[in-house]
């Protein structure tokens, strides 16, 4: 007698068995869900192939997608754009640059202009104004020279001789002489001693080895002489000479000139007097 194991064994085969003799059926058909298909042979070229039925858009009665469509111009806008041809580009970006260019243009001229006024300028060319060591060596040699040239005792001549012959040159010789001729015709007679001291200076240019110095001095002149008469008419000495002194001050200009390693004085301007 069989057992209730084998029984159930037994009605698993026959289940086994007849799933296999049923036929396969046929797989169904899948539909395309593509936005684009390809052309039908039978629908011509240009036409596109209707969607099966069952997609999502091959149900009856649903209209077409805007995304299938071919974009179509409008009629008016079509005619239009055949008729006046392709639009022209704006000039206003051409305009511009031509203005640029000009005021460029402009603005190039006149600093190259400007840049040559100063240059000519003399203000600009003054090494005074940026040579201070050259200034000051101006300044420096110009006083002792005007100490030398304008200062003069009857007892001792020899100073003044000196820095006539060696501190002049040019036309200032010429116009040192004129202005000592009065003071050296009375000299002797008067025993005149003539002071001056450079109080201050400032070099106006300095164009190379060629200087232009304003010069403010002090200047006395003192006469020692001194004599007296007697009752019988006959002169003699005073116990004390009588001094007669005359102070002043002075403003003139110096043109000097740089020659073998000094400053020498070329022109005296006294301004007229």
């Amino acid at each position: 007698m069989p057992t209730p194991r084998h029984h159930l064994n037994r009605q698993r085969r026959r289940q086994a068995q007849a799933l296999a003799d049923q036929p396969t059926p046929a797989p169904k058909p899948r539909t395309p869900v593509g936005l684009l298909t390809e052309p039908d042979a039978e629908s011509g070229p240009g036409l596109r192939r209707r969607p099966p039925v069952g997609s999502a858009r091959g149900t009856a009665g649903a209209p077409e997608s805007t995304a299938d469509r071919p974009a179509t111009p409008h009629p008016a806008a079509a005619a239009r754009t055949a008729k006046d041809g392709p639009r022209p580009r704006h000039p206003a970006p051409l305009v511009i640059l031509c203005l640029l260019t000009l005021l460029l243009g402009g603005f190039a001229g006149w600093a190259h202009s400007r840049a040559g006024e100063l240059r000519d300028d003399p203000a600009r060319g003054n090494t005074a104004l940026t040579d201070l060591a050259r200034t000051s060596e101006i300044k420096g040699q110009t006083a002792a020279a005007v100490a030398a040239l304008f200062s003069y005792d009857h007892a001792d001549t020899g100073p003044f001789e000196r820095a006539g012959k060696t501190l002049l040159t040019g036309k200032a010789v010429a116009q040192h002489r004129t202005l000592f001729a009065g003071v050296l015709a009375q000299a002797a007679r008067q025993k005149t001693v003539i002071t001056t001291t450079v109080t201050d200076s400032a070099v106006e240019w300095i164009d190379g080895d060629r200087a232009r110095v304003l010069v403010y001095a002090d200047q006395s002149s003192v006469s020692t002489a001194g004599t007296g008469k007697t009752g019988s008419g006959k002169q003699k000495p005073k116990p004390k000479a009588q001094d007669q002194g005359v102070y002043a001050g002075a403003m003139f200009a110096l043109d000097v000139v740089h020659r073998d390693g000094r400053w020498l004085v070329e022109n005296i301007d006294t301004f007229g007097r």
